[in-house]
């Protein structure tokens, strides 16, 4: 960090949700954006334009990664490219001693996450992951909840995307494909749900699936998912997830434990004790599961950027670390085999 309480970043990437980080960066003073890198000069510029009014600075626009890694005045990059272009990006600014906040998946595959995160390992950088679903109100309160052991063990998980996209969605070339996205709903849009479900769970140890691409998609990938869950602690679970289900309803996770259930959906907690007092935490809002991807606040985005900032300075892991992440990408993984295999699978770490 430059002066030990402003961390200076450089975005590699100007897709969809680059202006989410953006605004999110525009929202606090934790951060300084210095540079915009992406490989089509106009969408690097115009992104740069657009953060330098919303931040009142001078934003750098590259389609030259070197001018990134060359630079010792950014302290760390924010990943926003498309799966499949991971690795190759990682590994010379990470050499160059950048640290990595990198947009969810780490990799197409649990193996390309793995491989990720020794990059970082080795280099001796932190990398950050953007599961910024973690940093809800209602997803701190029920962490707190189920760590203050009030509500006994868990015994059942329901896991639920029931997610919409339209077909002009998967039209843009490469998306829905294992080439480009390492696959469909699980690792694209799922992932979220699932890591934040099993940051509340703890592990799986196995898995029964079917996958299926429907009639709605034209896409090479799957589009609808269920799957049957056992977890490390004993509890059974379910999980189903879709980007067919029009028009799109809000994800959720209900937690069933022995004194109260525990209900997770558009970020809101809702606790329902088995003596019959219920709670509500949280505050409703939008999470991209409708035809608009991006319908969602970018302050969860600023929370886990924030948070990345102060865990440098620190001295300590960020909120979800690369290895953090990885029991999500272990689940897919186990996931789509148990679905090509016909038979229950276990989830390796």
């Amino acid at each position: 960090m430059n002066d030990g309480q402003t961390m200076t970043v450089a975005i590699v990437g100007a897709g969809m949700v680059a202006r989410t980080h953006v605004a999110a960066i525009a929202a606090g003073d934790a951060v300084q954006l210095r540079t915009v890198c992406s490989r089509t000069e106009g969408r690097a510029q115009g992104l740069a334009e657009e953060a330098g009014r919303l931040t009142g600075t001078t934003v750098a626009a590259t389609t030259n990664l070197d001018d990134i890694i060359s630079d010792e005045a950014i302290d760390a990059v924010i990943i926003l490219t498309p799966p499949n272009a991971r690795a190759s990006v990682i590994r010379p600014l990470a050499e160059a001693g950048k640290h990595i906040l990198l947009e969810k998946p780490v990799g197409r595959t649990a193996a390309e996450a793995r491989e990720v995160v020794e990059i970082c390992r080795t280099a001796g950088v932190t990398l950050g992951v953007v599961f910024q679903h973690r940093m809800r109100a209602a997803s701190i309160a029920a962490a707190e909840l189920i760590a203050s052991g009030k509500l006994g063990a868990l015994g059942l998980a329901e896991i639920n995307v029931p997610w919409w996209r339209d077909q002009s969605y998967y039209d843009e070339p490469g998306r829905g494909t294992y080439a480009r996205d390492g696959g469909g709903v699980l690792v694209s849009q799922a992932i979220h749900t699932i890591d934040l479900a099993l940051s509340l769970t703890g592990p799986v140890t196995s898995v029964q699936a079917m996958a299926a691409t429907t009639s709605f998609h034209q896409m090479e990938a799957e589009d609808f998912v269920a799957a049957g869950l056992k977890f490390a602690n004993g509890a059974a679970g379910s999980m189903v997830a879709s980007t067919a289900s029009f028009p799109g309803g809000a994800e959720s996770i209900t937690l069933h434990f022995e004194q109260a259930s525990l209900h997770l959906a558009s970020g809101q907690l809702a606790v329902r004790w088995r003596d019959g007092r219920e709670e509500m935490m949280g505050a409703a809002g939008g999470t991209g599961g409708g035809a608009d991807p991006m319908a969602f606040t970018h302050e969860w985005h600023q929370g886990i950027i924030e948070d990345f900032a102060a865990a440098l300075c620190e001295g300590r892991a960020p909120v979800v670390s690369g290895e953090q992440a990885l029991p999500a990408h272990d689940l897919i993984d186990a996931t789509l085999r148990s679905a090509k295999s016909g038979r229950i699978e276990e989830v390796q770490g």
